[in-house]
Formats: C-alpha cells, sequence, structure tokens
C-alpha cells in the first residue's frame, strides 16, 4: 500500500467517530482505575481496612461498567445497517492511530475488543476488525509525569543505610514510624547476608519502583539489587504494629516467596501506574518464569491477563499436539472438569443437572466464583478466568471427553464443522488434589504432616477472610508447586457470617442416641465442627497430624469466636510469606473496619 493510498482508506466519519467513542470510553476506564489505586495510600496510612476491601471490590467492576457504557452509546447513536465491513475495518484504523503516543495502547486494544466482541455476533465478526494479536508496541514507553516508573539509588556514594532509609521516606507515607533506623538496620543486615562474600562493585544499584504496592493491610516496596552482573530480588513489606505506628516487617530475597507474594491465589495489588507495561517489564525481571498475563492479572489488570492468558493458550494449541481428555481426581458432582496434559491449567464447566445431595443451580454456581472473584483470596483459593463461547478444535478432543460432555452439559455444547463450541467455562491453574497428593505421601511422615498442616492452614486463612469452604473434602483442595495447599471448588462456599455453628446436642435418651438420623433440627447454616473428623481423619496418620496442629478447627467455640471477630470489624493479619523471616513477632493490631468514603461514588458516577 503505497503512503498515498492509504489516506483513501480513512474516509468514513462513522468509523472515525466510534473509535474516538471507544478510546474515550477506554480513557474514562483507566482514569476511575488509577483515582482508586491511589486512594489506597490513604487507606493504608489511616488504616482504614473495611474501606481498602470496599475500594477493592469495585475497582474489579470498574471495566465491565465502562465496556457496557460504551456499547450503549454506540448502539443509541449507530444503526446497524451502518456499520458495514469497510466501516469496522476503517475503525480499527483510525483507532490504531489514536493510541500511537497512548500510555497505556495495550489495554486500550483489549477495551476496543471487549466494545466490538459485544457489538457483533462471534459468527459476524472477522479477525481484522479486532486486535488478534497487539498492534501498537509498549516498548520504551516513556511517561507523562515527573516520577519515573521506577528510582535508582547509588549505595557506594551514599552508604547502604543511607540509602535504604531514602528509599522508605521517598514514599511520603504520612504515617510515623515506629523506629525506622532500626528497622533499616535489619534490612541492611539481610541483605549484606544475602550478598555474602560477593565483592560490591562500585555501580553497585538498587532498582525500586515509584509506587508501593497495597493489598489487605500491607504495602510493599518492590526493587532489585544489582551488583556487577548479579542481580538480586526484593521486596519490604511495611505494615502497622499494634500502636498504629508502621513497621518493616521483613525484606523477602527468595525468589520463591516472591512468587508466592505475587501468586495466583491472592486477591489483586492497588498500584499507581500510569505506564502499566513497564511495571510488567520490571516484575518479570524478578519472576522471569510467571507469564505476562499473571503479572497483569496481580495488578488488577485481569481483563489484559484474560486476553493474554487466551493469546498464550492459542499459541500452545499451535505447537502441541496432544488431546484433551477428563482431567485426573474424583469426579465432582457440579462441574465436569477437562485438561490438556502439556497445558498447565484445567476447564471447568458447570453441567446441566446435579445428582442428589447436591441442591444448586448455574446461576448460583456463577455467583459463588464471582463471590470469590471479588474476595480477598488470603493466598488460598485460586483466580479464575471466565469465558463464553470458547472455540476448541474437535480432532483435539478425546472421544470419552466429548461424550461426557454432550451427555452432562448439553446446553453448553455446540458442534459447529471441525470446531466445538463450549457456551461458557472457567480456566484454573491446574494443582494436584488434595487427596491424590496424600495418598502419594502415605509413607513419607514429613511430607505427610506438611501437607495436613498447610490444609488446616488454609481452612483457618479462609475463615480469616470470612469464607466458610462449605465441603470440606480433600479433593476440593489441591497443592501448588510452591507445595502450599490451595481451595479450589467454589459451588458451597458461604460467608462465616451467614454461618450458624452449633455444637451437637446432647441426646435425651437411648432411642435418640441410637438414631440413625439427627433427632435435632437442623437449618440450611447450621455447621457442626465435631463432625468434621468423622469424613476428614479415617486415615489414622492423617488424624494423628490433625490432632496435634489443627485440632481446634472440630470445636464450634472456635468457630463461633471468628465469627464473632469478623461481626465486631476485626479484619484478620493473614502473611503472605513465612512467619519465622518476620522482623517482629507481636501480635499486630486489628483496627476495626471504617466506613467507605464518599470518593467511591464520586467517580463510579463520573
Amino acid at each position: 500500500m503505497t503512503h498515498a493510498a492509504f489516506p483513501k482508506l480513512l474516509r468514513s466519519q462513522i468509523a472515525f467517530d466510534i473509535a474516538r467513542t471507544i478510546r474515550e470510553g477506554f480513557d474514562k476506564h483507566y482514569r476511575l482505575f488509577r483515582a482508586t489505586s491511589q486512594q489506597a495510600q490513604q487507606h493504608f496510612e489511616r488504616g482504614s481496612w473495611a474501606a481498602a476491601q470496599t475500594a477493592a471490590r469495585a475497582r474489579i467492576d470498574f471495566y465491565d461498567k465502562r465496556v457496557a457504557e460504551c456499547v450503549q452509546l454506540l448502539e443509541d447513536e449507530y444503526d446497524p445497517a451502518d456499520l458495514s465491513d469497510e466501516v469496522w475495518r476503517e475503525l480499527k484504523l483510525h483507532y490504531i492511530g489514536m493510541l500511537s503516543d497512548h500510555k497505556q495502547p495495550e489495554l486500550a486494544e483489549t477495551f476496543f475488543n471487549s466494545v466490538c466482541c459485544k457489538i457483533l455476533h462471534r459468527r459476524y465478526f472477522h479477525n481484522e476488525f479486532i486486535f488478534v494479536r497487539p498492534v501498537v508496541s509498549t516498548e520504551y514507553i516513556e511517561t507523562a509525569e515527573p516520577r519515573p516508573t521506577y528510582r535508582v539509588y547509588y549505595p557506594a556514594a551514599d552508604g547502604m543505610h543511607y540509602t535504604l532509609k531514602r528509599i522508605v521516606t521517598n514514599f511520603q507515607l504520612d504515617a510515623k514510624f515506629a523506629n525506622l533506623t532500626r528497622d533499616v538496620e535489619q534490612v541492611e543486615a539481610r541483605l549484606n547476608a544475602l550478598y555474602g562474600d560477593a565483592r560490591i562493585e562500585p555501580n553497585h544499584q538498587i532498582h525500586v519502583l515509584s509506587s508501593l504496592f497495597f493489598r489487605n493491610k500491607g504495602a510493599y516496596i518492590v526493587g532489585q539489587s544489582i551488583n556487577g552482573n548479579r542481580v538480586y530480588p526484593f521486596v519490604v513489606p511495611i505494615l502497622h504494629n499494634r500502636h498504629g505506628e508502621l513497621i518493616l516487617d521483613t525484606v523477602l530475597c527468595d525468589p520463591e516467596q516472591i512468587a508466592v507474594l505475587f501468586s495466583f491465589t491472592r486477591a489483586y495489588f492497588m498500584v499507581d501506574m500510569e505506564v502499566p507495561s513497564a511495571y510488567v517489564q520490571f516484575l518479570r525481571a524478578l519472576m522471569p518464569r510467571k507469564p505476562r498475563s499473571e503479572i497483569y492479572t496481580i495488578l488488577g489488570l485481569q481483563k489484559q491477563g484474560k486476553a493474554l492468558f487466551y493469546r498464550d493458550y492459542l499459541q500452545h494449541l499451535r505447537h502441541s499436539s496432544d488431546l484433551f481428555d477428563i482431567a485426573p481426581g474424583i469426579k465432582g458432582l457440579v462441574m465436569l472438569v477437562f485438561a490438556l496434559p502439556s497445558f498447565p491449567y484445567v476447564f471447568k464447566v458447570i453441567k446441566d443437572f446435579y445428582p442428589p445431595p447436591k441442591e444448586t443451580t448455574r446461576a448460583l454456581v456463577k455467583q459463588k466464583y464471582l463471590l470469590v472473584k471479588h474476595h480477598d483470596r488470603v493466598g488460598r483459593m485460586a483466580d479464575t478466568l471466565e469465558y463464553s463461547n470458547v472455540a476448541f478444535p474437535r480432532n483435539r478432543f478425546k472421544e470419552e471427553l466429548l461424550a461426557e460432555l454432550k451427555q452432562f452439559a448439553p446446553s453448553l455444547v455446540e458442534e459447529e464443522g471441525d470446531q466445538i463450541i463450549i457456551k461458557h467455562l472457567y480456566i484454573e491453574r491446574r494443582m494436584v488434589p488434595l487427596n491424590m497428593w496424600l495418598t502419594e505421601k502415605e509413607h513419607d511422615e514429613a511430607q505427610l504432616e506438611h501437607g495436613v498442616l498447610e490444609y488446616g492452614n488454609a481452612i483457618k486463612e479462609l475463615v480469616a477472610a470470612n469464607i466458610f469452604p462449605g465441603d470440606m473434602l480433600y479433593k476440593n483442595f489441591g497443592v501448588t508447586r510452591h507445595q502450599r495447599v490451595v481451595f479450589y471448588d467454589y459451588d458451597e462456599i458461604e460467608y462465616i457470617t451467614d454461618c450458624h455453628f452449633r455444637p451437637i446436642p446432647e441426646p435425651r435418651n437411648e432411642e435418640e442416641e441410637m438414631a440413625s438420623e439427627p433427632w435435632y433440627p437442623i437449618g440450611k447454616h447450621d455447621v457442626f465442627p465435631e463432625q468434621f473428623g468423622s469424613f476428614l481423619l479415617g486415615n489414622p496418620k492423617i488424624r494423628k497430624y490433625f490432632l496435634k496442629h489443627h485440632a481446634d478447627l472440630l470445636t464450634p467455640e472456635y468457630w463461633q469466636a471468628r465469627k464473632q471477630r469478623i461481626e465486631q470489624g476485626l479484619v484478620e493479619d493473614v502473611y503472605p510469606y513465612p512467619q519465622q523471616i518476620r522482623f517482629f513477632h507481636k501480635e499486630l493490631s486489628n483496627i476495626p473496619a471504617v466506613t467507605p468514603p464518599p470518593f467511591m461514588e464520586t467517580f463510579e458516577n463520573e
């Protein structure tokens, strides 16, 4: 195409106007997204934990709301007959031109796709209408703000102690530190131990991202120390002590601990980013094994993470030849789960009908998964990616899998030529089911104890986040590559505050004591913790370790006490790193909930 011919293509005013409307819709979305992320610092400084949680939940819905607004604007303004194929092609070209100096072009492209796919039925849009792969480069985007993406410090010139103190004070937190000099000395000692006998080079540098990372009750400094050709990633958590003063709680230097902090099992960070791709690039340098899709997701940009994940999946599909098959493990009553052996994720489809004793509906199951999406997952619940109308190559399905899909979820499965279309599914990171893992470790006492300890810890941390798993069988939990136990079956979860934890009543006579069925009334939300042992502790070894570490889970008093704390507005401390690496071991304060500030309503009504 010649330079002279190119302008002749862009002659549709409708195409230009639609492109501008979509870009303005995205710009509004990201403006609100950043404003909410910026407010996270104030919540942290004030200890307003409930307000922080409210803001984090609200931010998750911003994207879908802005897409819906944009679609409504376009449908109200334009007649479908005006939107010819030629207009759609021009529209994309206009949009590309509007992103040439944009600070978030990759996010704007994904927003464009979301709007177009809402307007056009999947049978009628073509790849040239949307961004199948990114068009605008995200390399070397310069920030327009005075604050760079990351700051560079030179300990050789200023001294390590002064440098570390300056790193902390540059964030200008409006809250008093209990003893910053003491804390910095401990961080310095930990970093010096990390360097070991390595010679400190004259050009030793420390790079630190300019924005703090906020999540739950913590703020995190994220950086890397570059000494010659050696790079040492580190994260410093900042917390409130029991007096409401700030402390540096530890320093994470172990790449595995940093990976767990940025895990797919935790809610999204609140980070103020003008150029998100620069943050992703920095974090990938610290965690090279994490895909970009997952890093975008942990930064709260879950729609971008979802789009990149799907591109990665399609690329994997092109370069593999194995077949989709039913996932190993005990089959669920609600979900049909399948997997591609070479791909580290599972695909979950809600069945059309459920055998007794299950009493649920597809709408209710989707509601439970949406609850988890909006909730603080505290490192113990897997994130899920929800998709509609996913096309799979028919020749990559095992016949047994296809038969099960057609038998148990016929309303969600269509065959179109050489494709299988699944109308709705969830995708989760693949883990080893805990029941299978415990069986494998039967003869390794240390590993078996670790698994049981982790299982109980997972339940207790879910309780701290106001989540009752419902079905606590081992098959509903998985083990990650970091040997952490994670809950992943959400169709029976409830809020702790909605449950009634009761002791089993004493029988009044021998007839009641010998009855095969409970003789006492049981409400819909009644839970009897004393019964847990009957279906969890049949294995003597598992029973031994469970009673050693988690016997309190079998008492109604434990659950009642935790429920009472939640109802009092106390937000529990859940640490995304081992207790033994903390500088301080005193219990941190639990500050009562604070009413969410009015800025949330102001932003949403803009």
